[in-house]
């Protein structure tokens, strides 16, 4: 049950990158009622929600599981996530998750605000939040397919170090100037020469979409940045869609923006998917090529699960 104050809110992750953004994200719209929770490492310490400052509470299954949060936000990693969610599901709490543990689950929706708010019904109970690179690059899918189809996506990643997260970051601190170099810091999927992040794009993709056989082919690198993931993408339409339609359509779409040439220093602590350069390809036929940058921390993590959060608050299915 809600408070005056709205739904009793919880960060797990409260200290982290993504979860002191959501923090932000909240504070911003109004939520008061809101608590953090960290590891035991962090328990104790605060941090801030607007102009308050929280004291961060430990996360354990007792405290999850006691009845007393409506919303929680999971911003902690995979193992943490299994371990802990389905103790806050059981306390009653609706959880929205960012990290991939229940993305590929059958029956846990993945949603993207603005591209299928509707795949969450009042029976869900954990809403899965994509990952960041099928976030920014469903967000611009998503329109081109509904005005000409889609029949294939190849995309190259440039994403940001903190996309990895605490450690991303640190690493990124700890290099010295003009030491800086591209990595690829994901672990190999299958026996295809394919990375997990490619697969996950890949897959995310489909189901975000509702397109499970959609040919897609990713390849992905982490540069030196440290906020802000880029796309370069060619997509392969249907129906024959030219530049200046695809641009009209996009410009319509739910958060997103048109930029003349979007890079991550200028996209970095904006809410919008920023796509430009978008031309007609002359090597094949009915082939768009655009580019596709956005704050991986905003609508790449926290800001989509903020939405989502906002989007169950408006159809009801939240404690208001």
């Amino acid at each position: 049950m809600g408070s005056a104050a709205g739904p009793r809110i919880a960060v797990v992750g409260g200290t982290g990158a993504v979860g002191t953004v959501t923090l932000d994200l909240l504070a911003g719209r109004g939520f008061a009622s809101v608590r953090a929770f960290a590891s035991s490492r962090s328990a104790g310490r605060t941090v801030r929600l607007g102009e308050r400052e929280l004291l961060v509470e430990e996360a354990t299954p007792e405290a999850l599981e006691a009845g007393d949060i409506d919303l929680c936000f999971f911003s902690v990693g995979t193992t943490t996530s299994r371990k802990l969610v389905p103790h806050a599901v059981r306390g009653g709490a609706t959880v929205i998750d960012k990290s991939d543990a229940y993305r590929l689950t059958d029956g846990v929706p993945l949603v993207v605000a603005g591209v299928n708010d509707d795949a969450v019904s009042a029976a869900d109970r954990i809403v899965a939040n994509p990952n960041c690179s099928a976030m920014q690059l469903t967000c611009a899918l998503a329109p081109l397919h509904e005005a000409a189809g889609l029949a294939r996506v190849r995309l190259a990643t440039y994403q940001s170090m903190s996309g990895a997260g605490d450690a991303g970051i640190d690493r990124l601190k700890a290099t010295k100037p003009l030491e800086a170099d591209l990595a690829i810091d994901w672990e190999p999927e299958g026996n295809a020469g394919e990375l997990s992040e490619e697969y996950k794009l890949r897959e995310e993709t489909r189901k975000i979409l509702g397109l499970p056989e959609l040919p897609l082919h990713a390849a992905c690198m982490r540069v030196p940045v440290l906020v802000g993931h880029a796309q370069a993408v060619w997509v392969e339409t249907v129906e024959p869609l030219s530049p200046e339609a695809a641009a009209a359509v996009l410009e319509a779409a739910p958060h997103v923006r048109l930029a003349d040439a979007p890079t991550p220093g200028r996209v970095a602590g904006t809410d919008e998917v920023h796509v430009g350069r978008i031309r007609r390809d002359p090597t094949a036929e009915n082939v768009l090529a655009l580019l596709v940058v956005n704050d991986n921390l905003r609508k790449g993590a926290a800001l989509n699960a903020v939405q989502i959060a906002e989007g169950l608050l408006a159809r009801r299915l939240l404690p208001a």
